[in-house]
């Protein structure tokens, strides 16, 4: 599993390979702890190379969606592979992100 994180701008592109699990909570965390917080910031997961998303993950999601500005934030997951869309569609994930 791997996270990486490109910021350009207010733009903040987080990509994960692999699987998207606890094993990867201090990786993810990392990759937007340091872009500024707030919903002035638009924050775009990419998950076309993930694998398998579990509950954590979930939780992680959460968290980077909290950061970003709560309610008002601007996150986006895109690229997901059927099998992980439809786990964040069964966990009504489309009602709190942008999921393409």
């Amino acid at each position: 599993m791997s996270v990486s994180c490109n910021v350009s701008g207010n733009i903040v592109n987080i990509s994960i390979a692999g699987r998207f699990d606890f094993a990867s909570h201090k990786e993810f965390r990392e990759a937007y702890r340091n872009a500024p917080a707030g919903s002035s910031n638009e924050f775009i997961i990419d998950m076309s190379a993930t694998e398998y998303v579990d509950s954590s993950a979930l939780g992680m999601m959460l968290l980077l969606r909290e950061h970003a500005g709560g309610d008002q934030a601007k996150v986006s997951v895109n690229g997901c592979r059927k099998e992980v869309k439809d786990i964040l569609i069964v966990s009504n994930f489309d009602k709190l992100f942008n999921i393409s």
